[in-house]
């Protein structure tokens, strides 16, 4: 498969204004609790690019690769933290958005684990790892072959 648009150069504009809100999120949003949303949603929406970026992002950065490699199976996993399980739920429901939305349960889970200043950053996290993936898979990015 090929890439079938580059969107920073088909809409430089709109690519930029993503690209701001991503700078934002990645100060407000501690960096691993960031790398392990990114790469869940990346995993749920099926985005190599995405899973491939954040998967060696989390490395660079110190994260250990059992989490990494357990995200995809994280209820079962013994090692994410409270804080991080309402995070993953979190970001489970809305990255799945089904008609219910955001379940109260996850909703409580994610307000007694987070303030509600950093419950708003961690919802734009999420919300900017799924315009990344929705942006990224129609057009087919494609991890690169070398790193």
């Amino acid at each position: 498969m090929s890439e079938r648009m580059d969107i920073s150069q088909a809409a430089p504009d709109g690519y930029k204004a993503v690209l701001n809100l991503e700078m934002y999120v990645r100060e407000a949003v501690e960096h691993s609790l960031l790398e392990l949303v990114k790469l869940r949603a990346s995993i749920i929406n099926e985005c190599a690019y995405c899973v491939d970026m954040h998967s060696r992002d989390a490395l660079a950065a110190g994260e250990d690769s059992r989490r990494l490699f357990t995200v995809a199976a994280w209820r079962e996993s013994p090692f994410f933290s409270q804080r991080e399980r309402a995070a993953l739920a979190l970001t489970d429901e809305v990255t799945t958005l089904g008609r219910e939305g955001v379940t109260d349960q996850v909703w409580s889970q994610a307000t007694a684990a987070f303030s509600e200043k950093e419950l708003a950053d961690l919802l734009l996290a999420i919300c900017t790892i799924n315009v990344w993936n929705r942006i990224a898979v129609p057009t087919r990015k494609a991890p690169p072959q070398t790193v």
